[in-house]
């Protein structure tokens, strides 16, 4: 899952891209609201955690042009004002939560498997099913017919994008934006060696193939046969 942080408070700023990195998420950094503009205009993310105070734009009007130009993905503001009329505007201005700092890291954490389930109608339940694959989400854990998979940090990444968007065709760049962040620079074909890494794993030695190729378009998990 891909995060965009924006906040201008450099140091806190780290700290939450280092800890959000250390639970595999891709993400992105800036530290004013024309910057973070610029970023959601330019790159389709799952969530955006969104200071209120900064420099150029503030966090209420980034959220209001980026809803206003069609932007979808779950908006959660921290920021220092407490004042129920900030988080009234904030709410009714489209963000979907509202955080004080300061905050507890596993309550940012909890926050956000909330609004990534509510946001892709992914029922109120940390596993995810897809035929007899299971992925839990919170223990970080996957089982195919009662066998235990072991999964890489990105293998689970991957995996988790392709199981909330089941029977989706997934194009590779649209896997390496969710996955990966702007200062990626390995291979181009990491998309497709990911995959088979996880074909491997899932599909190798089941008659039925959960991880299907959609030639010329890329890829897709489906647990029902067609």
């Amino acid at each position: 899952m891909r995060v965009l942080v924006a906040e201008d408070e450099r140091e806190l700023n780290g700290i939450i891209a280092k800890r959000l990195e250390e639970e595999d998420y891709a993400v992105d950094s800036v530290y004013d609201g024309s910057t973070a503009l610029e970023y959601l205009r330019a790159a389709a993310y799952d969530m955006v955690l969104l200071d209120v105070m900064m420099p150029g734009l503030d966090g209420f009007e980034v959220l209001k042009r980026y809803r206003e130009e069609g932007g979808v993905a779950p908006v959660l503001f921290l920021t220092a004002r407490d004042a129920v009329s900030d988080r009234v505007r904030g709410l009714d201005g489209g963000a979907d939560d509202y955080l004080v700092k300061p905050f507890s890291f596993q309550e940012l954490l909890a926050r956000m498997r909330v609004l990534l389930r509510r946001s892709s109608g992914a029922p109120r339940t940390s596993v995810l099913r897809v035929g007899d694959l299971t992925l839990d989400t919170k223990s970080r854990k996957a089982a195919r017919g009662g066998r235990a998979i072991d999964l890489s940090s990105k293998e689970f990444s991957i995996l988790e994008y392709m199981m909330r968007n089941e029977g989706i065709v997934l194009g590779r760049d649209s896997i390496r934006e969710h996955i990966w962040s702007w200062d990626y620079d390995g291979e181009s074909n990491v998309v497709d060696v990911y995959i088979r890494y996880l074909r491997k794993k899932i599909d190798d030695g089941d008659e039925r193939k959960l991880i299907r190729t959609i030639r010329g378009a890329g890829y897709m998990i489906k647990g029902e046969e067609d």
